[in-house]
């Protein structure tokens, strides 16, 4: 048997490793290519974006739906039930804002406690619906008085405060007394009887330089130096037939 050249044997060599190369090697898989999006015109696609968007829009009408609501909760949180004015709450939260107000553009302004003389004697006379209807007209007869910008609230009781604008200590006194006045000629008739019922106003001046509580500290205290004063006011007449 002839031996077979080097050439045959290198030949016969290199087919040997190469089909041991391939046997070795791992099969390739095919390559899955990435699942594409539904297209917009697909009922799925559509479906789904349909819902979040009603999702959303019923979301938007519950938001301006409770922000509704929390709007009348603290309108109410600061007024007067019964008079349908600020109460002590909303009042204090007008002056503040207007003392804030002044302090920044240098403007004036007055603040006038005003308490309604013996309208306990009223209530006890006629009822608390009789006291109730005097406080209605007082505050209506005070809420005409004002200008639009004006605020009246009550504090409590029977005790009402009146945040006027620019207004000089004079004009501020005298509008004080022009309260008094209407109060004073309001009339009632409970059970037959006639009855009248009067009102102490005090003033404290408002600029840059002022403190709410000191303000309101400052005017009802000058309401019960009023108040003393008018006990000797013969013009006063609380029941007559």
């Amino acid at each position: 048997m002839k031996k077979p050249t080097r050439a045959s044997a290198a030949k016969a060599k290199k087919g040997r490793k190469t089909s041991v190369a391939r046997s070795k090697a791992a099969p390739r898989r095919p390559t899955k290519r990435p699942a594409k999006p539904p297209r917009r015109g697909a009922s799925g696609y559509d479906g789904a974006k349909d819902t979040v968007t009603a999702t959303i829009r019923g979301l938007r009408t519950k938001l301006k739906e409770a922000q509704r609501r929390v709007a009348e909760l603290e309108a109410a949180a600061d007024t007067d039930f019964l008079l349908e004015i600020p109460n002590r709450r909303g009042f204090e939260r007008e002056l503040a804002r207007a003392i804030a107000y002044m302090k920044r553009y240098r403007a004036s302004g007055a603040l006038i406690v005003l308490d309604v003389d013996r309208l306990k004697p009223i209530n006890d006379s006629f009822g608390h619906g009789a006291g109730d209807e005097v406080l209605k007209a007082i505050a209506a007869t005070l809420t005409r008085q004002v200008r639009a910008s004006d605020v009246v609230g009550r504090l409590g009781g029977d005790e009402f405060a009146l945040l006027l604008w620019n207004l000089s200590g004079t004009d501020a006194k005298a509008k004080a007394v022009a309260f008094e006045q209407a109060v004073d000629e309001l009339s009632f008739v409970f059970r037959g009887q006639h009855v009248t019922a009067g009102a102490s106003a005090g003033v404290a001046l408002l600029g840059a330089q002022s403190d709410p509580g000191r303000a309101l500290e400052e005017a009802d205290a000058a309401m019960y130096v009023r108040k003393a004063q008018r006990r000797h006011e013969p013009r006063i007449r609380l029941v007559g037939s």
